[in-house]
């Protein structure tokens, strides 16, 4: 009889013999067979040391294999085939309606690095994007007194959201708004949250089979990564409340984001993959854009 730990190592043995691509959750492939084996077994996921003896009967063995197969035959992210995703220790619902969440933004939401630019005028907040709610939930958790509107062009990304809104108990406090960009937002907000498609054409098509399982909308971002930035940074001043800052995560486009606002002065804020991939700009900044 197999214990817990044996099929995790088995489990990422194949994966990394399948050249299978992480990145939606884990990073390599130990955790990855560690999230799918302790989730078939409904096991903990936090706290493998705990279970890692534990004996796992046939049956159970074989669904755990079963799994494996799936996620190696399929290349479908781990959360797609469990339907949930983790953020800062918040769980949320996912499916194929919407991007699997990853946003560094997250981090700064959860160890206050964005505070300093917000206080008592925050009452008003956005999260543009929002694919499957969870920076909307995230927000509203750390912030008790703010209100959040959730925004997405993708009306089954937000059928996700709601799903995610309701399992938290905030659908009082976070409001779901169909909206290209800002069309159908008017505002006043005193904090934008975004995470955007950015991802440029030459990175689009060299995607791993991971990636590409996940909504194009959500991802693509033109010949420079940078189509739907140029549209929100036209917009955003007539949308923000004087004091208020947007935090916008790049990923790896921040050289294509500096070609395209060479003269925008923004905050770059440190995450646990550096300082390249999220930054923060105030609204004199951007209203400076579009200034004569």
């Amino acid at each position: 009889m197999s214990t817990v730990i044996e099929l995790i190592e088995s489990g990422a043995g194949q994966l990394e013999a399948a050249g299978v691509a992480f990145g939606h959750g884990t990073a390599n492939a130990f955790d990855e067979a560690a999230w799918l084996v302790l989730w078939r077994l409904k096991l903990p996921l936090d706290d493998i040391d705990a279970v890692a003896d534990k004996p796992v009967s046939p049956a159970d063995a074989a669904k755990v294999a079963a799994l494996i197969d799936e996620r190696i035959a399929s290349r479908k992210p781990a959360a797609y085939l469990t339907k949930e995703a983790w953020l800062q220790g918040v769980p949320f619902y996912v499916d194929e309606r919407a991007i699997v969440p990853r946003s560094f933004i997250a981090e700064l939401i959860a160890d206050g690095s964005i505070d300093y630019w917000l206080g008592e005028h925050t009452r008003r907040v956005l999260d543009l994007c929002t694919g499957n709610g969870s920076l909307a939930v995230l927000a509203a958790l750390t912030y008790p007194d703010v209100s959040v509107d959730a925004a997405d062009l993708s009306t089954p990304a937000l059928e996700v959201a709601a799903i995610n809104v309701t399992r938290h108990q905030l659908d009082a406090r976070v409001t779901l708004i169909e909206s290209d960009g800002l069309k159908n937002l008017p505002g006043p907000y005193d904090l934008v949250l975004c995470n955007p498609p950015y991802v440029n054409s030459a990175s689009m098509a060299a995607l791993p089979a991971e990636y590409r399982a996940e909504p194009e909308l959500a991802l693509a971002g033109g010949a420079d990564g940078m189509d739907f930035v140029r549209q929100l940074f036209a917009d955003a001043p007539s949308r923000m409340s004087e004091q208020a800052v947007l935090v916008l995560e790049i990923g790896n486009e921040r050289d294509y984001f500096e070609a395209a606002f060479p003269q925008l002065e923004v905050v770059w804020l440190e995450t646990s993959a550096g300082e390249d991939q999220v930054l923060l700009v105030t609204r004199a900044a951007l209203a400076s854009l579009t200034a004569p």
